[in-house]
């Protein structure tokens, strides 16, 4: 018999190793040829613009003084502000600045000693860019250009722009344009900031409201001036004067774009879309009348967003437009929205089914001018009387004439069920024992419809009124028990009180909700009326629930509903010093209420 020999080979697991070291080395190597390839041909690109720009710099220094500048700017001469050219099959943009200098040798315009012949030289700069290539900053040259003579007494002014940003530091390398309409043509100068942020064009000829300018820098907001008209007959930043041998100094202020989001609610949390909104910022271009730098109308999308790209730091307001459909009744962070440079942020307004007259008070700190939680607003008149808490959502009841049956609360007059022994049918809708010949019943419950609060909420306090009762009906004759549930239909609803147990009850003076409900997003209550003499019968006539969600606005309370009459609103708060007076509601109304900390 022939016996067969072993044979050494490679495995499969050998293979696939073998031939990933192979990859990651050939992987290497082409990346660092193509780096290499990169680098010779970013400087060969940058040899090509040295070149190109020593070119134009020479043809520079060789032109008379007269004609060392740009055609149609300051100084004026025969040098294009922008060309292309072409070199090597690449297409290369060229861009040219010419500036006069005051140098201190001689003294300053407005200086000691005051120089009258402000332009002593020329600097010329010149900058490269290939237009097709992988280039991320131009090659940038310059040269100095002096006369052969001293200078003449001039009759040119001079504009010194300066530009900085919302914090006042100076914003360098911001664009500035610069067109002077009293000449013709135009005389137009494109030009930089240096590092202290200013532009200082020397040697600029006269013009009377004639140096129109525009601020900008990629990134950034613009700021220019506007020319005086019939829409604008008084602009908050006119177009330039420039006098003889004179300084005009003008400065304008950007900074970085910011980011918006708004998102309309409601105040359970839930989207309201396709809602018609105005935003207007509180920065000027023109006054008597006014316009406003930005103000613009927009329509919020199905899902209640909308978002604002490069948006200019700012202060905003918002309002509803259209057919009068919402109220806003907060928002998150409080109205008006301070919108800071370069930054990304959101914010909700918190919508309410209109009514003709409503106010939303917003209360604040009057040092710090954050809102203030935790505030009581009470808003009283003729016939009216209605007290709220700040950063609190509210859930309340008032009437109860529509009788049992009702799972969800919906009708606002409606519950789930009673006890047989209560009556919602009393005069105004106050719920009472009910009555049998010239006896009250001893005792008898009912059970609330299911409160949709639209999220998760953390519950605060029980408040209800009056709360003086006939001392004949004895010691604490409504009292209340609490259920909660993330689902709107559980198996069953768990009456608790306020230790969470079900032996204990909410009563006028123990009114803080179990903390065990937080976290839920249904609730029902469940009130107890009780009477010692069946002569006598205990009244509710309201009972509210407060809670905190995440679209709880801060600081803030909404009425409507309200009559065009004129109210007194009283504020206060532990630590600070009560706030009161009128204040005339007729339609939707705003105020602020700043609060000064008591000594």
């Amino acid at each position: 018999m022939k016996l067969l020999k072993d044979r050494n080979g490679f495995t499969l697991i050998e293979v696939i190793v073998a031939t990933a070291i192979f990859l990651l080395f050939a992987l290497g190597i082409y990346g660092a040829i193509n780096l290499v390839f990169k680098i010779v041909y970013q400087s060969r690109t940058r040899i090509l613009e040295t070149a190109l720009l020593s070119e134009q710099l020479e043809i520079a220094r060789n032109l008379p003084y007269d004609s060392v500048g740009i055609v149609n700017g300051v100084p004026s001469g025969v040098l294009p502000y922008s060309t292309t050219t072409i070199r090597n099959g690449e297409i290369f943009n060229l861009v040219t600045t010419v500036r006069n200098i005051d140098d201190p040798f001689d003294g300053t315009l407005g200086g000691t000693p005051n120089d009258t012949a402000p332009a002593d030289y020329k600097l010329v700069e010149m900058s490269a860019m290939c237009q097709n290539c992988i280039q991320h900053t131009p090659v940038i040259l310059s040269t100095i250009v002096a006369p052969k003579q001293l200078e003449g007494a001039s009759s040119n002014g001079a504009l010194f722009i300066q530009v900085f940003d919302v914090n006042g530091l100076p914003v360098v390398g911001a664009n500035v344009t610069v067109t002077d309409t009293a000449h013709t043509p135009a005389i137009v100068i494109h030009d930089v900031t240096g590092n202290d942020g200013y532009l200082r064009i020397i040697d600029t000829p006269t013009g009377t409201q004639s140096y129109y300018i525009n601020v900008s820098k990629s990134g950034y907001s613009t700021d220019y001036t506007v020319a005086p008209g019939d829409s604008a007959p008084t602009p908050v930043k006119p177009p330039a004067n420039v006098v003889t041998q004179d300084i005009t100094d003008i400065s304008f202020s950007i900074d970085k774009l910011s980011n918006l989001t708004l998102h309309t609610i409601g105040t359970a949390c839930s989207v309201i879309g396709s809602v018609n909104l105005n935003m207007t910022g509180v920065k000027k271009i023109a006054i008597d009348p006014d316009i406003f730098k930005f103000n613009k109308n927009f329509a919020t999308n199905s899902s209640g967003n909308y978002s604002f790209p490069n948006l200019e730091w700012d202060t905003y307001l918002v309002s509803v437009t259209g057919t009068a459909t919402y109220d806003v009744a907060g928002s998150i962070p409080m109205l008006p929205l301070n919108i800071n440079p370069g930054l990304t942020q959101d914010a909700s307004i918190i919508l309410q089914a209109h009514s003709s007259n409503s106010l939303l008070v917003n209360v604040v700190d009057a040092g710090t001018g954050l809102p203030l939680s935790d505030a009581t607003v009470e808003l009283t008149a003729s016939g009216y009387d209605e007290t709220r808490i700040t950063g609190y959502g509210f859930a309340r009841q008032t009437d109860w004439l529509g009788g049992s049956g009702q799972a969800a609360y919906t009708n606002l007059t409606k519950y789930f069920s009673d006890s047989g022994t209560i009556s919602g049918s009393a005069s105004a809708g106050d719920l009472k024992l009910k009555k049998t010949g010239n006896s009250y019943a001893n005792s008898g419950w009912l059970q609330s419809s299911t409160f949709d609060l639209g999220t998760q909420a953390n519950f605060n306090n029980i408040i209800f009124s009056p709360l003086s009762q006939p001392s004949q009906t004895g010691a604490n004759p409504i009292t209340f028990q609490l259920a909660a549930s993330n689902s709107s239909s559980p198996s069953s609803w768990n009456f608790l009180g306020p230790d969470g147990t079900a032996g204990t009850y909410y009563t006028a003076t123990n009114t803080l909700v179990w903390s065990g409900l937080s976290g839920n997003r249904y609730f029902r209550y469940k009130v107890f009326l009780n009477t010692i003499s069946t002569s006598y019968t205990p009244t509710l006539s309201e009972v509210s629930f407060t809670y905190t969600t995440s679209c709880t606005p801060p600081g803030q309370i909404f009425f409507s509903g309200l009559s065009a009459i004129t109210y007194t609103l009283n504020v206060s708060h532990s630590g600070y010093t009560s706030n009161d007076g009128d204040i005339n509601v007729s339609g939707n109304e705003s105020t602020v209420v700043n609060m000064s900390p008591s000594s």
